[in-house]
């Protein structure tokens, strides 16, 4: 059984904006991945990133390097 644990999840507003996030970071090795949206989560394109809560000063680094709004970004236990 998966271990629950606290998360980064990062929501978008726009589904082509969640998956530009991916693509910036499996090219530029930020940890995380894809996935659908949390049902903790009511809003955004039904598209989330979830990582590490300590990653957290990467990710908005990443969201400012590609100009990416997001819709929340929340910590959850998943």
């Amino acid at each position: 059984m998966i271990e629950k644990k606290l998360c980064l999840v990062i929501s978008f507003n726009k589904t082509i904006d969640a998956m530009a996030f991916e693509e910036y970071c499996l090219k530029n090795s930020v940890n995380g991945r894809l996935i659908p949206l949390p049902k903790e989560i009511s809003a955004g394109c039904g598209l989330a990133w979830k990582c590490d809560v300590d990653n957290q000063k990467e990710i908005e680094k990443a969201l400012s390097n590609l100009s990416i709004k997001c819709d929340k970004m929340t910590k959850l236990i998943i």
